[in-house]
């Protein structure tokens, strides 16, 4: 299917979020949109791809590239702050995230150097849940577009 939007998928350390993103996506959308994962090493890469990633890319540069194609981007807090994911998010991949123009979901997951004020501790099944249903209605007229289409 050609001209689906692209959602791209950011994660780090072992891919965990970025799996179960990966894998949520595809499901709800099935091959209606490209997931493309970026990983900031090739395991979290790896992870994203085996859990239903169409392709991916993994390090600095290829984030900072590959970032710009993306209509949404998903992953946790983390991936926007420098040195986060125990050093792996460079000050230069926050920053392209951050001046992608793409639509922005993050994941509120702490870590041990940051803490998120005002925001409850939720089951991280139930934050997938929350950002897939703000990835479809972001997505709902992108969507309907290509049904149109064909």
């Amino acid at each position: 299917m050609q001209n689906r939007p692209i959602i791209a998928v950011i994660d780090g350390l072992g891919g965990g979020i970025g799996c179960q993103l990966c894998t949520r996506i595809r499901q709800a959308f099935g091959q209606r949109v490209e997931i493309l994962a970026l990983g900031t090493n090739s395991t979290a890469t790896e992870k994203m791809i085996k859990a239903g990633a169409d392709r991916g890319a993994s390090g600095e540069n290829a984030i900072r590239v590959s970032i710009r194609s993306a209509q949404v981007v998903l992953g946790p807090i983390g991936v926007v702050l420098p040195n986060s994911l125990m050093g792996e998010i460079t000050p230069r991949m926050a920053q392209s995230i951050m001046r992608a123009r793409s639509k922005k979901i993050f994941l509120p997951v702490g870590q041990t150097h940051f803490a998120l004020a005002g925001v409850s501790p939720v089951p991280l099944s139930k934050l997938i849940e929350e950002a897939v249903s703000l990835l479809a209605a972001e997505l709902h007229d992108s969507l309907a577009k290509n049904i149109e289409k064909q």
